[in-house]
């Protein structure tokens, strides 16, 4: 059953580069004591992520930073080396915490996964958006069509 609007986050590791490499953040270190928007992508560096879903949230991070928002984070079922490679390529390292959930242990335990072993992509996860304070979820928009419409950042700009 997928994760819904009131539930709270449950407890997940993510791995995030950083300067001095990898590093491990948990749902507290993310969540805890804060505002945070998060939006998921299939797969970092694929066409409609990193072409129209990402580049908006990069547009609009200050715009959503100044409504009261602590973090916006980007989660892909991809490893942190590929994450560390979206974020430096994209000039996002200041505007965006880009979250690697390589097994997809938070993905599947927030039931937002999607199987495309079919066309060799494995496990991903749904494209989605959420609202999150300090832990709960407080607006879910997932993607039914494969486009960015509600989980894009001017559709989370309108509900701050």
């Amino acid at each position: 059953m997928a994760i819904s609007v009131g539930d709270r986050i449950p407890a997940a590791k993510f791995r995030v580069m950083t300067p001095d490499g990898a590093v491990e953040k948990t749902d507290s270190d993310v969540f805890a004591g804060k505002k945070v928007v998060l939006f998921a992508v299939p797969g970092a560096f694929t066409p409609t992520c990193h072409k129209n879903h990402l580049p908006g949230y990069l547009e609009q991070a200050d715009t959503i930073k100044a409504k009261g928002v602590d973090t916006i984070a980007v989660v892909a079922v991809n490893d942190q080396f590929v994450m560390g490679a979206w974020s430096k390529a994209t000039d996002a390292d200041d505007k965006i915490l880009f979250l690697a959930d390589g097994s997809a242990d938070f993905t599947k335990s927030i039931g937002l996964e999607f199987d495309l072993t079919a066309n060799g992509l494995g496990v991903r996860s749904k494209r989605y958006a959420m609202i999150v304070e300090d832990g709960v979820v407080k607006t879910l928009n997932v993607e039914e069509a494969g486009g960015v419409s509600v989980s894009g950042a001017a559709a989370v700009l309108e509900l701050l």
